[in-house]
């Protein structure tokens, strides 16, 4: 039986062309971060399977690819269940292993630190378009600031990164945990029904008002209590300043400290921004990991019609891990739709040095073989890329290929 020669569902491999863009953007993103002061840092693609199903990622925890105990550890006659048969599984995200990155390591960090992760995580998720089971992932984290000018450099870095991406005209959705959940007390919900009602809320850009009344209607929450909370929604609509609108509706229940937080976000992301972009108070955001604490963001983009990142606030993780929380706030890119919408869009990379390819008919003489390797090594001195490589029967498929590829001078030698 012949192997198989297709990847697994949910992967893929991944053409030149496109890789070609990958590199460049993977190179603006870490040249953008570290301009403000970000470190990268690395951490394994497997992780230990408890942390991972801590409660802290959410669904995410359903959709974790376990791996076997291996050797005498594996002991499949005595296993009653699933998680006697596992003892690790590949990281589902970046930030948990962020998390224990930092316990392990924090005496040896600065504070606060501000770190930067690239890497592949997996999901056994449903494929679709720009979304896969292995995927890159895009973090910057700062740990260790309690103030609110880690949300304000975790936007402005991530909104720079994507200017100088070319993207523009897209927005920064931007809510707070303990508004929503003020929103919620404001309205008469008992505070042990939250997550039922935030899950029924986080459908709304899907279902729409009505659509999440009909919901909590069917949760058995009371009609009164469900009218006054999407009454919120329909006040809040067209307001020019919402936050403070929010902030005088809820009155007691929402701390002021809150309310100045996000107006100072808000003002200072705006006057520093190096990108087109809008900062948006929206009271539907969610966000689904329930390990957010505070100030939750998202990036949405009108030319991928939803999500493409974000992040939020989370100062409880770290303390799973040691006992004393720390302060943390992250936003993530969506590295895999960002390739998606330059893909599409016909995105070609700044042409940053000159790429030649040395073509050879094949027969060339030794001694002819040798200039042709030092001139390419000369120019290869000088910065250049060059590609050496024999002619084929079909130079014409051949060229168009190179073309295709950047190869923008294509220098043929024939025997003499």
């Amino acid at each position: 039986m012949a192997l198989k020669k297709k990847p697994v569902t949910g992967m893929r491999d991944i053409m030149p062309e496109e890789m070609e863009i990958r590199d460049y953007v993977q190179r603006v993103i870490k040249e953008t971060y570290r301009g403000f002061g970000f470190t990268p840092i690395e951490t394994p693609c497997m992780e230990d399977i408890f942390n991972l199903l801590s409660k802290q990622g959410g669904d995410n925890e359903k959709l974790i690819f376990k791996v076997l105990k291996r050797g005498e550890k594996l002991k499949l006659e005595e296993a009653k269940e699933e998680i006697d048969l596992v003892d690790q599984g590949m990281r589902y995200d970046l930030t948990v292993p962020l998390a224990r990155y930092y316990s392990n390591h924090a005496n040896d960090l600065p504070s606060p630190f501000k770190a930067l992760q690239m890497g592949n995580v997996w999901r056994a998720d449903r494929p679709q378009r720009g979304r896969y089971r292995q995927f890159m992932q895009c973090d910057i984290d700062i740990l260790g600031d309690a103030s609110n000018l880690a949300e304000i450099e975790l936007i402005t870095a991530t909104t720079t990164c994507l200017g100088k991406l070319g993207f523009k005209n897209f927005q920064i959705r931007i809510n707070e945990r303990r508004i929503l959940k003020a929103m919620a007390s404001y309205s008469g919900f008992c505070e042990e029904r939250f997550d039922e009602v935030f899950i029924t809320l986080d459908k709304m850009d899907k279902i729409g008002l009505d659509g999440v009344k009909e919901e909590l209607l069917e949760h058995d929450f009371e009609e009164a209590k469900v009218e006054k909370y999407l009454a919120l929604f329909k006040g809040i609509e067209g307001q020019s300043d919402p936050i403070s609108w929010i902030a005088d509706t809820l009155g007691e229940f929402l701390d002021e400290e809150i309310v100045t937080s996000m107006k100072e976000i808000e003002s200072c992301v705006n006057a520093t921004k190096a990108a087109n972009f809008e900062l948006v108070f929206d009271p539907t955001l969610v966000r689904g990991m329930s390990y957010y604490t505070g100030t939750i963001f998202e990036i949405a983009m009108p030319e991928f019609g939803g999500s493409c990142g974000g992040g939020g606030r989370y100062d409880k993780m770290i303390g799973n891990f040691t006992g004393n929380n720390v302060p943390a706030c992250g936003f993530s890119i969506g590295f895999e739709r960002i390739i998606l919408l330059l893909t599409e869009s016909g995105f070609k990379v700044p042409d940053e040095a000159e790429k030649t390819a040395f073509l050879i008919e094949k027969g060339c003489s030794p001694q002819r073989l040798t200039e042709i390797m030092q001139d390419a090594a000369q120019l290869r001195k000088e910065g250049k890329s060059v590609l050496v490589s024999k002619m084929n029967k079909n130079k014409k498929f051949q060229k168009e290929q190179l073309e295709k590829n950047g190869y923008n001078n294509i220098v043929e030698y024939f025997n003499k």
